[in-house]
């Protein structure tokens, strides 16, 4: 913005300095109302993506980053929540184990299996120390540990590593969650929910503050028609997309690939007329799980075998240094394809135009980890900000 605006600025060679001071404090005044006046409205941002995309916790974040976090009893109101998480996933594995043809390692952990599958699905109000000690058996067993390595094959939280690794600590009497455990914690989302909070606006862009306002909707396939109820009036969509994914299937279509799934929904949001004038950002989230399945004998191309041309093109081997880089890259590459897919109104939610001329903005993220979040926002915020002001005053310069 500011080196458009001194582009601008420049007069003709004969101007004198007294034209150019005065036309250079006439802009910084129109520039100044023009922050004025964007500063008086809400931004609105829409996140968008499927079910376990990791939605929910960006609003978590930007409730840590801008609103002070949580309090202690804040804290306390999760501890059901992490019960459930860690209650479904040991019996997510131990029910995975018959069906997999896996063994336990030991006839206690059998007993500790038995235990498990004895228990109502609803987790325990308290965790006591029998519940503790079959868990930790069951978690600590190879079998189970086998289990788990292949758990693209069946629904299993992202966070149930996070959380029977740390089983221990939230065993104690005394447990309240960290600001990590809340991050990693997981609960469906349905229906609408919203937060606001404010930011500060760079003096570039005028000073002072701006208020934001983001709205988290269910991903599942079955809350989705839902989600036009507040695209009126948004201003950007934060799209996020799970790069981990890319060999699970989804748990509401066990036919249908999840990373195939984030594509296919990206489509139809790219191409939808309702947010057809809004600003679109890409968060590529969980490129750490990603990287943690490649390391472990993982291959996108076992699923998308188109990946395998894609890794042989010499404009990308530059940037792309291991597998890791490249499923990265591929992933991109997917989505900005799309975006340049050409495409005819078949539906009234389409756009009318042959193609879309709006840009895409792309992040790689790891939602759980707040320095990584601040950073990415920090620039997401920006240009939104700039956007809507260069928006406003484009008739101008």
């Amino acid at each position: 913005m500011a080196f458009r605006l001194l582009r601008c600025l420049r007069g003709p060679k004969q101007s004198s300095m007294q034209n150019q001071r005065e036309e250079l404090q006439s802009h910084h005044h129109m520039i100044k109302d023009l922050s004025s006046n964007f500063k008086d409205a809400t931004v609105k941002i829409l996140l968008l993506g499927t079910a376990e995309s990791g939605k929910t916790t960006i609003i978590k974040q930007m409730r840590i980053l801008h609103i002070n976090g949580f309090t202690d009893d804040e804290r306390r109101e999760k501890i059901p929540e992490i019960y459930q998480n860690i209650h479904d996933s040991i019996i997510q594995l131990v029910e995975q184990m018959g069906l997999l043809g896996l063994s336990f390692g030991s006839l206690t952990t059998e007993r500790s299996a038995n235990y498990i599958l004895s228990l109502p699905a609803d987790a325990p109000e308290y965790f006591n120390e029998e519940y503790c000690d079959h868990v930790m058996t069951l978690w600590n067993d190879v079998g189970i540990r086998a289990c788990y390595d292949r758990s693209n094959e069946f629904p299993l939280l992202d966070s149930a590593k996070y959380f029977l690794d740390n089983f221990e600590r939230i065993c104690d009497v005394d447990y309240i969650p960290s600001t990590e455990d809340i991050l990693h914690s997981r609960k469906v989302t349905t229906g609408i929910s919203k937060i606001s909070f404010r930011v500060s606006i760079p003096k570039s862009l005028g000073g002072g503050e701006q208020e934001f306002r983001m709205y988290d909707v269910g991903g599942q396939r079955d809350e989705r028609n839902k989600w036009i109820q507040v695209f009126e009036g948004i201003q950007a969509v934060l799209f996020l997309i799970s790069c981990s994914e890319f060999d699970q299937n989804l748990r509401e279509d066990a036919s249908q690939n999840r990373l195939q799934e984030a594509l296919n929904l990206f489509r139809a949001v790219w191409q939808n007329r309702f947010l057809a004038s809004a600003g679109l950002i890409v968060f590529l989230n969980k490129y750490d799980i990603m990287e943690r399945k490649i390391r472990a004998g993982k291959h996108i191309v076992d699923y998308f075998p188109e990946y395998e041309d894609f890794s042989k093109r010499p404009q990308q081997q530059q940037s792309c240094f291991d597998e890791c880089d490249w499923t990265k890259m591929f992933i991109k590459q997917k989505m900005i394809d799309i975006t340049k897919e050409q495409f005819k109104r078949n539906s009234r939610n389409q756009c009318d135009f042959s193609y879309s001329e709006r840009e895409c903005y792309y992040h790689f993220t790891v939602a759980t980890d707040t320095r990584c979040i601040r950073d990415v926002f920090s620039d997401v915020q920006q240009m939104i900000l700039s956007e809507n002001i260069n928006g406003s005053d484009s008739t101008l310069f």
